[in-house]
């Protein structure tokens, strides 16, 4: 096979992976908002589509690493052809493990896929002494810190709302009044997420105190735009508390749909800037420049899988853990992008994805136990634990019958 048919099956398997992220991470995030009918699922599938593309063309990163988190030692990639095999094995097994998950409707982290995959090409490519244990460990943390993070800000805010609204007498009053400080506390922590978790903060230099300070200056000016735009759109409307939330909600639906595009292109487009680079250049090195071509690619990808197949995940996320509604689920939304946010910040391991469903299960348990099902948490949850292993086994079987073929 010739390098230059080799690159073709690269697009492949890229695109494919790509379309593997829209289908589940992206759904998962865009679950609870269509779980709470704050947006249908056509409108979630066209707003993810359009700004998935525009995060990931012009919002991701033009530089990633090779070997995704630093699990696995760039010495693998010593030799051009194995690199070659273990970026492809990586690829394939990645995205057959999240398609699987898929088709069962349940929610996984693509980037532990991805991480899953990459270990076992290190073993079948270098042995075990080229993984990084200390930062696998970081990874099985995550399934931890992220769902608990996000399921205890949940749990809070949606008390806060509960406490300071829905249990007044005049409750919409109420809401309206503080929706700026809700619009206020979310636009900060949006504005922090992009400065910290997408190149836009590396490109301008943004240090962490600048940051706080961009943060707490537009934070008050949406909060307050925000409260107009909804005494313009509902003042000749009878509308309750969640109709409030519901426009709230829509603003954190576009948020995620955007930050996932810029940051989860990486998980497809990486592997493939590999292959891209060792077969036009020979070579790689520890990180590589990935071509706006390349990220407008995996944006195109991302946004077909969130079309054909998205609804699956976003069922189960939005409707089986438990019933979500306009304030629970801006509940959900906001403690998953405080998640992320606060975590990365931290340098902990994060997932979106266990965030999200840790928001779920959060303001599920806030109105009792009975309310979450829990057979579906335990189901999830397996399919976190098995993301790694089930991923790294397949690519070592994939990686042996490459090198056979090739």
């Amino acid at each position: 096979m010739s390098e230059y048919s080799i690159l073709i099956v690269g697009y492949i398997l890229g695109f494919y992976m790509s379309w593997n992220i829209g289908a589940n991470d992206v759904a998962n995030s865009m679950a609870s908002a269509v779980g709470a009918k704050a947006i249908t699922i056509k409108q979630a599938i066209f707003i993810a589509g359009i700004l998935n593309i525009v995060g990931a063309a012009f919002l991701g990163s033009h530089v990633t690493n090779t070997i995704r988190k630093g699990i696995v030692s760039t010495d693998v990639l010593a030799d051009p052809h194995l690199a070659l095999i273990g970026a492809l094995s990586a690829l394939l097994a990645s995205s057959l493990w999240v398609s699987f998950a898929t088709w069962k409707s349940l929610p996984v982290s693509t980037t532990h896929s991805i991480v899953g995959a990459m270990i076992g090409f290190g073993i079948m490519a270098g042995g075990f002494s080229v993984i990084n244990w200390g930062k696998l460990a970081a990874v099985v943390l995550s399934w931890v810190i992220s769902p608990i993070f996000s399921l205890v800000i949940a749990f809070v805010m949606f008390k806060i709302i509960v406490r300071l609204i829905l249990s007044k007498q005049d409750a919409i009053a109420w809401a309206f009044k503080l929706s700026p400080y809700f619009i206020g506390i979310t636009s900060f922590v949006v504005v922090l997420s992009f400065l910290f978790k997408t190149p836009l903060g590396k490109r301008f230099a943004i240090d962490t105190c600048s940051a706080l300070l961009i943060a707490l200056a537009v934070a008050p000016i949406i909060g307050f735009t925000g409260l107009k735009l909804l005494r313009c759109l509902l003042a000749h409307k009878k509308n309750g508390v969640e109709e409030i939330f519901r426009r709230i909600q829509i603003g954190t639906s576009c948020y995620v749909a955007l930050a996932q595009g810029a940051n989860d292109v990486a998980n497809a487009i990486g592997p493939l800037a590999v292959i891209y680079f060792l077969v036009t250049t020979g070579s790689v090195g520890a990180k590589v420049p990935v071509p706006i071509f390349l990220l407008l690619f995996g944006g195109i990808g991302i946004a077909l899988g969130i079309a054909m197949a998205g609804h699956r995940v976003m069922g189960t996320i939005g409707t089986k853990i438990t019933t979500l509604t306009n304030t629970r689920g801006f509940a959900v939304d906001f403690a998953a992008a405080t998640t992320v946010l606060i975590a990365s910040k931290l340098g902990l391991p994060v997932s979106t994805t266990h965030a999200a469903v840790g928001g779920v299960f959060g303001v599920g348990i806030a109105r009792g136990f009975e309310a979450v099902n829990f057979s579906i948490v335990f189901q999830i949850m397996l399919y976190w634990v098995l993301t790694v292993p089930a991923a790294a086994i397949t690519s070592m079987v994939i990686f042996k019958l490459l090198q056979f073929i090739l």
